[in-house]
């Protein structure tokens, strides 16, 4: 008897492999890959411009980045005595303007370094919808894209959802553009499967249906490109609210966690899943508080981390695990 509907994901034409660099960008699921990735030691970048929803912000940012635009104090707004920037998240705002400043061209520079050389970009798109600021709220009275509203008062915005050719065209330029600069960078699309509620239910199906369709679109016209059903994925084969947190919207870890198994199956090999497994024991040793140092049963528990962490290095020389083996080593002198 079965339980589910079955659901087959074909092979990647192409492996993530260690020491691929990989690139992330879109909606806050991404940050559950990105952090997955980390745990995993791949160089990585997540989100250049913090968490963006939609495709014409993602677009916009990432031509930034490949483009090496510098941002000055014209780029920039007072809002509330915090410097923002409505191309970033507020997690690049400060309350020093130079600060802010400094955040998001190093972010934008640190990408745009990257892209030339990174494996694989990883894009996920939330929302189909973009807020714009309306032209009276501009200094040059003219209406403009934000990526990100920073709280500013509601009525200062029109909301609209994208079309999906206009959509289809920015990111087609992107594409071909990523492709001069890096011919050997590989880019998943994905949708995210958080549903967009506070637009409603048939206006978020209607927006993820666009989104689909881009990602869909895209992946068929360019070898390079890819689509990987992480939406599928929870709402068609978990399909269960018990797979979400409490909010009845965003997927909960048993649901990402789910995403990033057949994720891994799809894009990495036999050999590196194994090694992520031996990856994540490590991390999960460091974030281990213990009830009693200084015993002998502590001591031998680090002592048998340390040898692992060591053994690591050894067979993998090109992972980066300094922090870890003096974390280890520290606190076998405890």
């Amino acid at each position: 008897m079965e339980f589910q509907l079955p659901f087959t994901i074909p092979p990647a034409a192409f492996r993530i492999v260690h020491p691929d660099a990989v690139i992330l960008s879109g909606s806050c699921f991404s940050e559950h890959i990105g952090s997955r990735l980390t745990t995993g030691k791949f160089p990585l970048i997540s989100n250049p411009h913090g968490i963006l929803f939609n495709p014409a912000s993602l677009a916009s940012g990432l031509e930034a980045c490949v483009n090496g635009k510098v941002y000055n104090d014209d780029d920039i707004f007072l809002l509330n005595g915090v410097w923002n920037s409505w191309d970033f998240h507020s997690a690049y705002s400060a309350v020093d303007m130079n600060t802010a400043l400094s955040r998001m061209n190093a972010s934008v520079e640190e990408a745009g370094n990257m892209i030339k050389t990174a494996r694989c970009l990883i894009i996920t798109f939330g929302s189909a919808y973009q807020y714009f600021l309306k032209a009276e709220y501009t200094g040059d009275n003219k209406s403009c894209a934000v990526s990100n509203c920073h709280k500013a008062p509601g009525q200062w915005f029109d909301k609209q959802m994208l079309e999906t050719v206009a959509m289809l065209e920015q990111w087609t330029d992107l594409v071909q553009k990523l492709h001069y600069v890096n011919p050997r960078l590989q880019i998943i699309f994905t949708v995210s499967p958080v549903r967009h509620y506070r637009d409603g239910l048939a206006e978020n199906n209607r927006s993820k249906g666009r989104l689909l369709e881009l990602a869909h679109t895209l992946s068929e016209q360019y070898g390079h490109c890819h689509y990987f059903p992480a939406y599928e994925l929870v709402q068609d084969v978990l399909r269960d609210y018990r797979f979400f947190d409490a909010d009845m919207v965003h997927p909960n870890a048993q649901a990402v966690q789910y995403v990033w198994e057949r994720f891994s199956e799809t894009y990495m090999s036999q050999e590196t899943r194994q090694l992520l497994k031996r990856l994540q024991e490590v991390t999960l040793a460091m974030r281990h508080t213990e009830r009693f140092p200084g015993t002998e049963s502590s001591r031998k528990f680090r002592e048998g981390m340390l040898k692992k962490v060591i053994q690591l290095k050894q067979d993998f020389p090109f992972l980066y695990l300094e922090r870890e083996q003096e974390h280890f080593s520290k606190m076998s002198d405890v």
